[in-house]
């Protein structure tokens, strides 16, 4: 498999993609003026302590206050001292913080919706094959390094690095790298934390530690990834990512390009296209079926059609192959549209246990590559399928969309025909409050284009009604859900 990645930058965004087998998988974006705050390190102060939720409110700086749960307080100096993790997890929220309490916090989850920022006092620093945790003493390994040898003589390796002062994490991409390695990414993690800790010391800002810009982190995160070239087309951040991959990722180094060529790097592989496609609700399979997709704040939800889709033997054949078809289609959805949470997704209902096992077998190969943590929970008493896909970031929709103005994140409005018999309402309820000589209605285009066509005969039986002129007037900037009645 053929994969690389293409770096755009202007001076106001940065945008990744992941290109594997001529097809974009994954898309990332980043705004200069609105960069993301996962794995941020803050000194924060609690501003409210909520008992019935377990929870409080931090403010670490930012617009909205950010919210800390009692089952992210672990060990740590700031918060409590000579308390067993298991102990903690089992106390009152207000016998582990207070308010007015400075606290050093990390961002698990950036701000989401009308969410604050997700936070734990369990740091967390990661490097290339390595994540340091001042909070542990002990080993942990990768669940995705499976071989029980190479998992003990990784923690052999190890071990040996942690103190009382914190331990480590190995990485996937730690898999076969040797001591020399892992020595040096341990020193470099001691060295920041020892940074970190003496900004504590000085309490000149909020801010302890940000993580690496966009393009630094997807480098260090792909680390391990077969990756076949990395073309960036800005000569600046060319030679920024050369020096550090040189020196943090040398694996990498060879594969760095500068792309020189007339056409925008990310017309290369049709990428602008198949990013505006991820913002549509309707995903068409090559079979005819298709995939609606909902993003709502509780979960995500994903239905699946046979559309145009007839099949060629028997009805219950042509429903496995969709289905088959759509899980394909649905792991690369998650990736590309990076959503998270949970997640419902509605099979067309299926008679055969086994054709129900082998789409949620398919389903579990198709997500296996997703970096992401994914959680398959199987198909529940109402034939849908429950999973979860750990949710840091925002998805590309929060990123590059808003509330609509018009619907108010509904995603329907009122139609015209509802609109007149509102406004006629409207007319009867103003005339038995007020005494007036005529009415005139200021309405959307739409909507008085009605009220003097279609509906015009409505109109003349209310003027009867009321014994009043009405007259319509035309608003062309009036969304299709406004009007005016005035009296004359």
């Amino acid at each position: 498999m053929s994969a690389e990645l293409l770096i755009n930058v202007t001076p106001s965004e940065s945008r990744v993609a992941l290109i594997e087998n001529g097809i974009l998988q994954e898309i990332h974006v980043e705004r200069h003026t609105k960069r993301g705050l996962v794995g941020n390190i803050y000194r924060g102060k609690v501003s409210r302590v909520l008992p019935g939720m377990q929870a409080a409110f931090v403010d670490i700086g930012l617009e909205k206050a950010a919210f800390l749960h009692a089952s992210d307080i672990v060990i740590h100096n700031e918060v409590v001292d000579d308390v067993s993790a298991s102990h903690i997890q089992k106390q009152d929220i207000r016998e582990l913080v207070r308010d007015g309490q400075d606290i050093v916090v990390q961002v698990v989850k950036d701000p989401i919706g009308t969410k604050g920022a997700r936070l734990t006092t369990d740091i967390t620093i990661p490097s290339r094959y390595l994540v340091f945790m001042p909070s542990v003493t002990h080993v942990g390994v990768s669940q995705r390094i499976e071989e029980e040898a190479e998992r003990e003589r990784l923690k052999a390796l190890v071990q040996e690095f942690c103190d009382e002062n914190g331990g480590f994490i190995l990485r996937t991409a730690a898999e076969g790298v040797g001591k020399a390695e892992l020595q040096q990414d341990a020193a470099f993690l001691r060295r920041l934390w020892d940074k970190i800790q003496s900004r504590m010391k000085k309490r000149k800002s909020n801010v302890l530690y940000e993580d690496l810009p966009l393009a630094r982190r997807v480098l260090r995160d792909f680390v391990g990834t077969e990756l076949d070239r990395i073309r960036i087309d800005s000569n600046l951040s060319y030679q920024e990512l050369f020096q550090f991959t040189k020196e943090y990722v040398p694996e990498m180094n060879g594969k760095l390009e500068y792309y020189k060529g007339e056409r925008p790097i990310f017309d290369l592989y049709d990428v602008e296209n198949e990013a505006q496609r991820a913002l549509e609700r309707r995903v068409e399979l090559k079979s005819g079926g298709y995939l609606i997709i909902d993003q709502t704040e509780a979960m995500t939800t994903i239905d699946i059609n046979t559309g145009a889709f007839v099949g060629h033997r028997n009805l219950e054949e042509t429903i496995f192959n969709t289905n088959i078809e759509a899980t394909q289609a649905i792991a690369r959805q998650l990736r590309l549209r990076n959503l998270g949470g949970m997640i419902l997704i509605d099979f067309i209902d299926m008679i055969e246990p086994d054709h129900k096992r082998r789409v949620l077998h398919s389903l579990e190969i198709a997500t296996s590559k997703d970096r992401a943590k994914i959680n398959i929970h199987g198909f529940t008493a109402l034939g849908l399928i429950e999973m979860t896909r750990k949710r840091t970031r925002e998805s590309i929709e929060h990123i590059l969309c808003g509330e609509c103005p018009v619907c108010k994140g509904r995603g329907t409005v009122k139609t015209v025909e509802t609109i007149c018999f509102e406004i006629t309402r409207e007319i009867v309820r103003v005339n038995r409050a007020y005494d007036a000589d005529m009415f005139v209605v200021y309405a959307a285009p739409k909507v008085a284009d009605a009220l003097m066509g279609e509906e015009s005969h409505m109109l003349a039986e209310l003027e009867i009604f009321v014994s009043k002129q009405i007259k319509v007037q035309t608003e062309p900037l009036y969304n299709q859900d406004k009007y005016d009645v005035v009296m004359m």
